[in-house]
């Protein structure tokens, strides 16, 4: 029992610490993920286990690590947002791997990349064969950019000669599990009152009845009743 009480306290400290740190940190820790941040999400998570499991770990020492880290890189981030040379050095620089259909053999070396390698990212892509690829990028966060070769890539509607209209909304949740998602509403200059006549169009009078339903991009609704 002692020992629950000595370890609650710190676990809810350490998790506390760590999510307002991790949101300061903002979405670049998840969505760029480089080395550099990599390597800072596993020592933020490092340090915040520690002081929850070692009670030898002083919690206001702790605490400080935690700050000054998330701080370090804080300034780190800022440095290569205000410096080209900087950013190369802390998060790397696109690599070209295949260009003009040609793989580049030292540019797989220096990323310690094989063929094995290579042929997943394109997968991943829905890409099975080399042969289709003009260009191939690999990004500082791991990922691959591909440029298909003309022949290979999809025909746009420009390229078919047909007409196109322009895109009045961006697809949004309007209504989920039957409850107005209403920042939405308010993002696009919509009501409630239109949404509801939207469903009374389609023969729906309860909001309940609504699984899901999402504003098309031409103004339109697209709605999924309850089963």
């Amino acid at each position: 029992m002692e020992h629950f009480l000595t370890t609650m306290p710190r676990t809810l400290l350490g998790f506390t610490v760590l999510f307002v740190l991790t949101r300061v940190l903002g979405k670049k820790q998840l969505s760029q993920m480089t080395f550099f941040t990599y390597i800072t999400g596993i020592a933020l998570g490092n340090i915040a286990g520690d002081m929850v499991v070692h009670r030898d770990i002083n919690l206001i020492d702790g605490v400080i690590g935690l700050t000054l880290w998330a701080f370090l890189t804080l300034t780190v981030e800022y440095i290569s947002l205000k410096s080209p040379k900087a950013r190369i050095v802390l998060d790397g620089e696109p690599t070209i791997i295949i260009k003009k259909g040609n793989i580049i053999e030292e540019a797989m070396k220096s990323n310690k990349l094989n063929m094995d390698d290579l042929t997943m990212l394109l997968r991943l892509k829905n890409i099975f064969s080399i042969a289709e690829v003009d260009y191939a990028i690999l990004e500082p966060n791991g990922q691959l950019s591909v440029l298909k070769k003309m022949e290979y890539e999809n025909a746009s509607k420009k390229d078919a000669g047909i007409a196109v209209s322009p895109r009045r909304y961006l697809p949004a949740e309007l209504i989920v599990d039957g409850r107005v998602v209403k920042k939405n509403l308010l993002e696009f200059d919509l009501t409630e009152g239109w949404l509801l006549n939207e469903l009374k169009l389609k023969g729906i009078s309860r909001l309940e009845d609504v699984l899901y339903a999402e504003l098309q991009s031409d103004g339109t609704t697209s709605i999924k009743l309850r089963y």
